[in-house]
Order: C-alpha cells, then sequence, then structure tokens
C-alpha cells in the first residue's frame, strides 16, 4: 500500500499543489501554540509533555484513522486517507514556490527581489549578502527543505507503515520537525520568552528522529553526484556545521555537485567554512548554474530511491514495507 500512497500523493500534488499560505500551515501553527500554551508551565517535564503531545498524539491519531478504515471499513478508504495525509506532509511543491520565485529573480538580475524572498523565506538579514552568498544560501535552504519534505518524511512513512502504523511515520515526522523550527523561530527571531527545555527538547528529538533519513538522504546524493567528492566532504567537513544532520547533508551535497556551502561570514553562525579538498584547493563558490545542479542532485536522488523502492515492491520482497 505505501508504494501506491507516495505514488498517488504525488501526483495530486503535482496536479494541484498547496498554495504559500495555506490551512494545513496555519493549522499547524495553530496547534503547536495551542499546546505550548495548555500544557508548558516552564518546568522540564512539562516540556516532554507538551512535544508528546505535540509530535506524538497527532501520529497516533493517524494511525488509529488508519487502522480503523483498513480493519473495519474499507481498504481502498485506507489508501486514500493515507494518500490525503501524505498530500498534506510530503513533496516538492510544498517548499518549491520561494524557490521558483527567488530563481526568476535572480534569472532577472533582481537581486533586491531575490534577497527579500529569502530573508521572507528563512527569516534572515539578507540586505548585505553578496550574490555569492545569495546564491549560497538559497542552495543550501533548497537541499534542506527537499530533505525534510521529501526523503525524511518518505523514509519515516515507508518504515513504520511497514510495520501497521499507516501514516504515523509521516506525521511524525512533519509534527517533530515543524515543532523543532516553530520554537526556535519564536526564541531567537520573534525574541519571545519560551520554555528553553521545551525548545531544547523538540530540536534534540527531532535530530534524533532525522538521524537515519539524514545519512540516506547524503548517502543518496554521494551516490547520484560525484560518490568520491562526496563522501570526502562528509567526512572532511561534516563537524563544521552546529547542528550534525545538516552538516552531513550539505557537505555530501557540496561534494556531490562541487561547490563550496557553508559561509565564512562571522554572521553565519550556523556553519563554517569549508576546509580544503584532499588536493588542496578549496572547491568552487556557488555559481548561478549551482542552483540547478542542486535541483537535479534532488530529482536524481528521489529517482534512486524510486527505483530502489519499486524494486522492492516489484520483486515482493517481505522485509520492507515497499
Amino acid at each position: 500500500m505505501s508504494f501506491f500512497a507516495v505514488l498517488f500523493a504525488l501526483i495530486v500534488e503535482q496536479v494541484k499543489p498547496l498554495p504559500r499560505d495555506n490551512w494545513v500551515h496555519d493549522s499547524l501553527t495553530a496547534w503547536v501554540r495551542w499546546t505550548g500554551r495548555n500544557f508548558d508551565a516552564g518546568q522540564p517535564k512539562h516540556a516532554r509533555i507538551v512535544w508528546a503531545v505535540t509530535a506524538l498524539v497527532p501520529a497516533l491519531i493517524a494511525w488509529a484513522i488508519h487502522f480503523a478504515l483498513s480493519q473495519y471499513v474499507s481498504f481502498f478508504l485506507a489508501l486514500a486517507f493515507d494518500v490525503a495525509v501524505l498530500y498534506l506532509t510530503l513533496g516538492f511543491r510544498q517548499f518549491s514556490h520561494y524557490f521558483t520565485d527567488i530563481r526568476d529573480a535572480l534569472e532577472r538580475g533582481d537581486e533586491d527581489q531575490a534577497r527579500s524572498l529569502l530573508a521572507e523565506w528563512r527569516h534572515l538579514d539578507t540586505s548585505e549578502l553578496p550574490r555569492t552568498e545569495l546564491l549560497r544560501h538559497v542552495i543550501e535552504h533548497s537541499l534542506l527543505a527537499a530533505h525534510r519534505h521529501v526523503f525524511g518524511v518518505f523514509f519515516w512513512f515507508v518504515v513504520l507503515s511497514g510495520l501497521g502504523l499507516g501514516p504515523a511515520g509521516a506525521v511524525l515526522y512533519r509534527m517533530a520537525e515543524f515543532a523543532s523550527r516553530y520554537w526556535a523561530f519564536k526564541s531567537l527571531s520573534l525574541g519571545v520568552a519560551v520554555n528553553e527545555g521545551l525548545r531544547d527538547l523538540s530540536q534534540k528529538a527531532f535530530a534524533l528522529i532525522d538521524h537515519v533519513p539524514a545519512r540516506l538522504t547524503a548517502f543518496g546524493f554521494a551516490v547520484v553526484g560525484n560518490f568520491e567528492e562526496a563522501v570526502a566532504g562528509w567526512r572532511r567537513d561534516a563537524e563544521l556545521w552546529k547542528h550534525a544532520n545538516e552538516g552531513i547533508i550539505l557537505a555530501a551535497a557540496a561534494g556531490a555537485v562541487g561547490v563550496q556551502l557553508g559561509a565564512p561570514a562571522p554572521q553565519a553562525s550556523h556553519r563554517i567554512a569549508p576546509s580544503p579538498s584532499p588536493s588542496g584547493s578549496m572547491p568552487p563558490t556557488a555559481k548561478p548554474q549551482a542552483r540547478h545542479q542542486g535541483c537535479r542532485l534532488s530529482w536524481r536522488t528521489w529517482a534512486l530511491s524510486w527505483v530502489w523502492c519499486g524494486a522492492r515492491w516489484s520483486c515482493g520482497c517481505c522485509c520492507w514495507p515497499c
């Protein structure tokens, strides 16, 4: 069922993608805000309760609905429910609005518009970014968005659906990822006082959930790109990023397409400039064509995932849920 659920969800998403300002994002924001307001009293134990209600309860509800439909109503209704959940949690088009608008602005030579869109998308101060830094930010955030909106959701959906939990994995990954961003954004960008324990717990929980998917995404980038340089970049530069999972993905992607990711600018606190390659030379800085290379890298990795998953399913292999 998982193979067809993902296939149908992606078809629906291509035909009718969610708009940039959609009710799903508003509903997620309202849910996370409600759980924090009603269950957080500022103590460490409350942080655990808030995270559990925020991420685990929706996943359990998704599993319960899937189980009830598949066992007591209809297999096809359960499949339709899985497709609907995946449509709301997985897909390239969920983050491509900003990327497409930034790409079009850069192609027109309108760097001010591109900076404005990047600032709106990632809540960064882009007013002083030179063109190369602007391109680098676009590539980095696009690669990370592809992982979090496609590969990570895909991994957990396939794994947990194989255990009979339906779309619970997709919901768990999406809620954990959104919660980690929401509390960090309130604390760092808006300056709103939040429970630091809740903020840290949500980030640690998502890092744990994303541990295996991040490494599989990096491996996929290596396979479809320059394998030797991707692995070398992974081993050499991954630890230079503040967040380990992001570092592994971006270091592998940088080697796979042969560009330098990670800004030397002091204000880029979440990453550090990569080291020279084993040959002693720095990889080239991001150029306009690099954003297309990053996009192609994501699509090739997605195609590789589909070929592998489809092959396992067609062979009727029972040891993997596809």
